[in-house]
């Protein structure tokens, strides 16, 4: 026998229940997130802002002291005093044979010109590499007017790296060392140098310089126009008890000694700041 209860029908159970509502979301990871972006933007910016400015500043690095010296050595011949590149006399204490004292006296300056006919040709080729941008020459007497000596400096088209290779060409060849590589001589007419030819050509000085572009040489012989002596080099001319005429007479101290004196007033020129080099 049934009862009331046995005669309901059961209740009807979803298959699926749908599932709960989400938890609200919490708005703090957002907005921590929003604000690092932020930060991450500002931080850039003032990275950027700090590079920029500090490049405004300083713009791009300078040259060294050495680097602008090299430079002016490539015109600062064109505001240096002539007199102070040739002093018109030159003193020099113990430059002479067995430390004796030596003077000189200017005979005439060479006008400023190219490199035509003033070295010998195999001296030209070996110089030709590093080109040659003005040639500046003077001619002296010794105090005694016994003997003559023309002075030059070649400023010439090379960078450093070019100067180098061709110091270090003259020294690993002994280039300045050849009687066939010589300077030839400035003979200013109507002066007590006027007789100074190639043929009168005694002692020779050359010295390539690193450090500006130049090459400085002196060439020296007697000024009574005498020929037929045999040439020496001045770095052997003043070894000490040395017997040939150029050594005797002095003549590669006078060579040494106005190519150091005028390399000395280049280089002084060079390296002072802009604008001081002419006084």
């Amino acid at each position: 026998m049934s009862t009331e209860a046995d005669a309901m029908p059961p209740p009807t159970v979803p298959l699926c229940a749908p599932p709960p509502p989400p938890p609200p979301e919490d708005p703090r990871p957002r907005g921590r997130t929003a604000a690092a972006g932020v930060c991450l933007v500002l931080g850039l910016g003032l990275i950027a802002g700090a590079a920029a400015g500090t490049w405004l500043t300083d713009g791009p690095p300078e040259r060294s002291a050495a680097e602008a010296a090299y430079a002016r050595g490539a015109t600062v011949w064109q505001n240096v005093p002539v007199d102070r590149l040739f002093p018109p006399t030159v003193h020099r204490d113990a430059a002479g044979p067995g430390g004796a004292p030596r003077d000189w006296n200017r005979a005439g300056v060479a006008p400023d010109g190219d490199c035509a006919e003033a070295f010998d040709p195999l001296l030209a080729t070996a110089l030709a590499p590093v080109g040659c941008k003005r040639l500046l020459r003077a001619t002296y007497t010794d105090a005694t007017g016994s003997s003559v000596t023309t002075v030059g400096l070649l400023v010439t088209d090379a960078d450093t790296a070019g100067m180098r290779a061709l110091r270090k060409r003259f020294a690993d060849e002994r280039l300045d060392e050849r009687s066939d590589l010589m300077p030839r001589p400035y003979a200013p007419q109507g002066t007590a140098a006027d007789r100074f030819g190639v043929a009168q050509r005694v002692s020779w000085h050359i010295t390539v310089l690193t450090d500006v572009p130049a090459v400085v040489f002196a060439v020296t012989g007697f000024a009574d126009g005498r020929t037929g002596t045999p040439a020496q080099p001045a770095a052997r001319a003043v070894a000490p008890g040395g017997t040939t005429a150029a050594a005797q007479a002095g003549l590669g101290h006078d060579a040494t000694s106005l190519a150091e004196e005028v390399e000395r007033a280049f280089r002084d020129a060079a390296h002072k700041p802009p604008g001081e080099a002419d006084r």
